[in-house]
């Protein structure tokens, strides 16, 4: 479960974060001792963040906003794009 709980009224609607799942994950794979897996991981989401390829709780901090922002699928899309 996401860390901030089940979202219920987000269902369905592709459109939250999934950091704190993802990152969650990566404390897994650090754990089982794959850091090249960690660390491709973590390049992806920093650099989506960085290139303002982020969903709509992180679009909204940033000055100027991100419009449109990524949709959940959109933005692990993203991440991975970066994994190289």
């Amino acid at each position: 479960e996401a860390t901030h709980g089940t979202a219920p009224k987000h269902a369905g609607l592709d459109r939250v974060n999934p950091g704190s799942v993802i990152l969650s994950g990566v404390m897994m794979l650090e754990y089982m001792g794959w850091q090249e897996a960690a660390d491709l991981i973590k390049k992806g989401i920093s650099d989506a963040i960085a290139n303002r390829e982020v969903t709509y709780d992180l679009a909204r901090m940033m000055t100027p906003p991100v419009e449109p922002p990524l949709k959940c699928s959109e933005f692990a899309e993203a991440i991975i794009k970066y994994f190289s």
